[in-house]
């Protein structure tokens, strides 16, 4: 009786609550970056892969449908605005993948090697470091399961979009078949429409567009960046090291913050916005950060990660109905999300090594193995066991 009368008294909650619910039959996900900055061979290749970032300039766009229906031979494209400057569409290609290879996961326990090295951890702006800093990690003790006292990462709620092996049927962009660069005078705005075997039809218009790169530079140990258009917040990285076993760690985040990787990726408004409050995040009208001296001492030159988080568009078809009697069968639903980022070297002849390493980067740097369409290398590179060390602790605390 009380909960039939607590029911009575929040009726409109209560209605809303039992209204059915049910899943699109084709989610279509658009993920888009303005990126600026450097790269770098070999460290870049290790940040990108311990910190979810990568370090090349430009536009960057991920398109990806899935669908609970199925098709024989699946096909379908993006009919895009004539302002993307891409042509009249890009192909959503299903992707075809090879079985894993047994054997090569146990290649560092063949060996016998454990992981080695340590990881020093820093993180808030200032001249100074906070007291309890920094938080050392050794690799091999985490190896056997002993974490470093009070040390816990941070959980960050993100949403479960598409993927190959998740969805019935999946297609993305770019892909082996098509990988063309975006142009830097690609604009979203206008009438999208994606076509498939394996979906229904989805149309919708964006008004929104790429976010507005990143004006970032560094004098001595003091970051300064311009704000960024329609930026939800801003955080930031440092990692390097001196030594071959030993990683420096730091982020702009008040509170300890072991790794950032989370935080480089799209973030919904909501959770930026209690990022803010809980002082991890740095709010949007914050345009300065001062990595600490201790920091600098240590890494020598590192390389600093940046984002500015942006904006969502979420659409549906047929909209939510208002009847809460009515249930709700959308055909689709469309997430558009954005980010601008930035890397930069900061600490002793940053300015002086970034315009040499820059030099160098067209000349020799090496295909991404991860790049669309991109061979891989055949033979296995040896096991690193500063690296191993922290992939042991990204899947301690679920990165």
């Amino acid at each position: 009786m009380k909960k039939h009368l607590a029911c009575l008294a929040l009726v409109p909650a209560c209605a809303f609550a039992q209204q059915v619910v049910k899943p699109p039959i084709a989610q279509y996900w658009m993920s888009v970056e303005t990126a600026a900055g450097m790269s770098m061979p070999g460290m870049g290749a290790m940040m990108g892969g311990m910190m979810g970032g990568q370090s090349s300039s430009g536009r960057r766009l991920l398109l990806q449908l899935g669908s609970q229906q199925s098709a024989s031979d699946p096909r379908a494209a993006h009919e895009i605005p004539p302002g993307m400057n891409m042509g009249p569409q890009l192909p959503l290609v299903t992707p075809r993948r090879e079985p894993a290879r047994r054997g090569e996961p146990g290649e560092r326990a063949e060996r016998g090697e454990r992981p080695r090295g340590r990881m020093l951890v820093y993180w808030g702006c200032g001249d100074a470091v906070r007291a309890g800093q920094p938080v050392v990690i050794d690799f091999a003790k985490l190896a056997e399961g002993a974490v470093p006292p009070g040390f816990s990462g941070r959980r960050i709620a993100q949403a479960i979009g598409p993927a190959y092996g998740r969805s019935r049927t999946y297609g993305d962009w770019p892909n082996a078949e098509d990988s063309k660069p975006v142009p830097d005078s690609a604009s979203l705005r206008g009438s999208h429409v994606v076509k498939g075997n394996y979906s229904p039809e989805i149309r919708f218009p964006l008004e929104r567009d790429f976010m507005d790169r990143v004006s970032i530079s560094a004098a001595g140990n003091r970051v300064s960046w311009g704000a960024v258009g329609g930026a939800t917040g801003y955080f930031a990285t440092v990692m390097g090291g001196r030594g071959e076993d030993e990683v420096v760690f730091w982020s702009s985040s008040e509170t300890q913050e072991w790794m950032g990787s989370g935080l480089m990726d799209w973030i919904a408004p909501g959770e930026v916005a209690r990022l803010v409050r809980e002082k991890v995040v740095l709010a949007p009208q914050v345009t300065d950060c001062t990595v600490p001296g201790e920091v600098i001492q240590k890494v020598g030159t590192g390389m600093m990660q940046f984002i500015a988080y942006g904006d969502e568009v979420n659409l549906a078809h047929p909209p939510r109905p208002q009847d809460p009697k009515v249930a709700w069968e959308p055909q689709w639903a469309v997430k558009a999300r954005f980010k601008s980022t930035a890397s930069l070297l900061v600490g002793e002849g940053a300015e002086e090594r970034g315009s040499r390493r820059g030099a160098r980067d067209s000349r020799d740097a090496p295909p991404s193995q991860d790049a669309p369409g991109g061979e891989r290398s055949q033979t296995p590179s040896a096991p690193d066991p500063v690296k191993e060390g922290v992939q042991i602790l990204r899947g301690i605390f679920g990165r």
